[in-house]
């Protein structure tokens, strides 16, 4: 008998419902998680309850199993699309008459992770909200266009990398300066939403009940010059964009002389090992357009642990900074940064 045929379970507090539905959305049974969501709510269950703490408490789970090596990224990305169906069944079963004001939701430009805003946008129509969603990677010029097509009372902008909050702050400076306010969230934005204020955010929340309970109180709040926090970046973030690629692949040249094993990597590890280069460049540089270093050693930490449940030892990051920081000896903000990211991996 396989998982999908089982029976039912009757409640959220069934004490096995969440790791059923975990071994459902990773063996690739679509049918058995859409099986689950509908039988919660033919027994009661909350549709928001459903959706945060099945659906979207299994989606960091996924993203946890795929970070410690545990789960391939094709199976991250086949259990994401089934808890997107899954999202839609419950989405189909509580519709709600619009009661509210209009909300444009949106991923910024180049954010791909769309599962965590489509849920908050799900919320905000329970809540009574009319809900334009727009979904992943929505660049500025178009979702401009769409506010000036659809007048609404607020856009809800998600941005889960810290590597994006730059195309976060001219997406944020374009909404305001057409005069409708926004409301960010996703980790991307720093604990407590510290880099959303700084670039110039209406409100921040740190999740889809927060989103709700801010949007109930003074929403719209008045705006101010939308141009106050428009001018971020300076010569260093500059120069670090305008040569990402040289940095990049000085770095990976040099990489074999520093650190031998990657003389044997194959294709794939290669790929791999420019890829977390590039990444080191990218974060770097939003540490530099906010100046505040812990973009930077947050992502050192976090990618320590994804690295090391792949085998490879810290010392092989720490020599990718170390050859990163030689190539920036002209600019101090930069190398204090990277200097904030050894000591970390040190620690």
């Amino acid at each position: 008998m396989t998982a999908s045929t089982t029976t039912p379970p009757r409640s959220l507090d069934d004490p096995d419902v969440g790791e059923r539905y975990l071994r459902l959305v990773g063996d690739g049974d679509e049918y058995g998680a859409v099986e689950i969501v509908t039988a919660l709510l033919d027994n009661g269950a909350d549709p928001a309850r459903v959706m945060l703490d099945l659906i979207a408490r299994t989606q960091s789970r996924v993203g946890e199993l795929w970070a410690a090596n545990e789960w391939s990224i094709a199976r991250e990305h086949a259990a994401t699309a089934i808890s997107e169906r899954a999202l839609a069944a419950v989405s189909a079963r509580s519709a709600v008459r619009p009661t509210r004001g209009r909300i444009t939701v949106a991923c910024v430009d180049g954010e791909w992770h769309a599962l965590p805003v489509r849920i908050l946008g799900e919320m905000l129509r329970l809540d009574g909200w009319r809900v334009d969603f727009l979904g992943a990677n929505v660049p500025g010029p178009h979702l401009v266009t769409h506010l000036h097509q659809t007048g609404p009372d607020a856009v809800a902008l998600s941005c889960m990398l810290a590597t994006r909050l730059p195309r976060a702050h001219a997406a944020i400076t374009a909404c305001r300066s057409v005069g409708v306010p926004v409301i960010a969230g996703g980790p991307g934005f720093g604990p407590e939403g510290r880099w959303a204020h700084r670039l110039g955010a209406d409100a921040w929340a740190p999740d889809a009940e927060g989103a709700i309970r801010r949007l109930a109180r003074e929403w719209p709040p008045p705006i101010e010059d939308p141009y106050r926090t428009g001018f971020l970046g300076d010569d260093e973030y500059t120069y670090l964009m305008r040569h990402r690629g040289e940095l990049v692949q000085t770095a990976m040249t040099r990489l074999t002389a520093a650190y031998p094993p990657t003389g044997s990597y194959s294709r794939r590890q290669h790929d791999s090992t420019l890829e977390d280069l590039g990444h080191v460049v990218d974060f770097l540089a939003a540490a530099l357009y906010v100046a505040d270093e812990q973009v930077f050693t947050d992502f050192v930490a976090w990618t320590a642990a994804v690295l090391e449940a792949r085998e490879v030892p810290p010392v092989a990051l720490q020599i990718g900074l170390t050859l990163m920081r030689d190539q920036l000896r002209d600019y101090p903000a930069a190398i204090a940064i990277i200097d904030a990211g050894v000591a970390t991996l040190r620690r």
